[in-house]
């Protein structure tokens, strides 16, 4: 009796074991679906691994020469920018120094036609004379000569006394030569016009004689 329920069970419950069978897992399909989200590995992807030692190295080393570079730079830059800056400074203490230098040159015309004049008043003035009115006139005319060249002087304008000295182009224009009496040949032996420097720079050249060795 028992035998028969047994089997008339198993006849019952086959069909359903049967298609139980057939139906795929869920884990499975879960990979399979897991799968097919994913796709194909590509073969092409190389894996991924931290950088080597070597290859930071080089990285490092590449760093360093881009920065010696840079300050290598930055220091040419800095001391062009101070070459300019001395420059511009020297401009304009050479603009204030020589910018009245147009009006020195006409000044020291003015001052050669009064020493002139002091000169020639002073030979005409004789002392025995009873009227000492151009012993007057030549006196003043002195003082401000003398007067002048001391303004000369305080804006650094001098007068050159080059007679007795040696003969320097940058500061003398030869007219004439003279006979080396009793002076070392090619030294300054007269002055025809007087010369002038503004803070040591010559504005113009001093006439002179210079002294040469006489041909007999």
């Amino acid at each position: 009796m028992a035998g028969r329920s047994l089997r008339a069970a198993r006849h019952h419950l086959s069909p359903l074991l049967s298609l139980d069978a057939r139906r795929p897992s869920s884990t499975a399909a879960q990979q399979r679906s897991t799968g097919d989200e994913c796709g194909p590995e590509d073969p092409h992807d190389e894996p991924r691994h931290p950088l080597s030692e070597r290859t930071l190295e080089l990285k490092a080393s590449k760093l360093e020469e881009q920065v010696h570079d840079l300050t290598e730079q930055y220091r040419k830059a800095l001391a062009d920018s101070e070459n300019v800056r001395r420059r511009t400074q020297k401009f304009v203490e050479d603009a204030k120094l020589f910018g009245i230098q147009s009006f020195c040159k006409d000044l020291v015309e003015v001052a050669d036609i009064l020493e002139k004049t002091t000169e020639s008043a002073a030979r005409e003035a004789e002392p025995s004379d009873p009227k000492p009115t151009l012993k007057k006139i030549c006196e003043g005319l002195s003082l401000i000569e003398a007067k002048l060249q001391s303004v000369f002087a305080k804006h650094g304008l001098q007068k050159m006394n080059p007679v007795g000295g040696k003969y320097d182009p940058y500061d003398h224009e030869i007219v004439c030569h003279v006979p080396a009496e009793g002076m070392q040949p090619g030294t300054v032996a007269l002055v025809t016009q007087d010369g002038y420097k503004l803070h040591g720079r010559t504005i113009r050249h001093a006439h002179v004689g210079v002294a040469v060795e006489s041909q007999e």
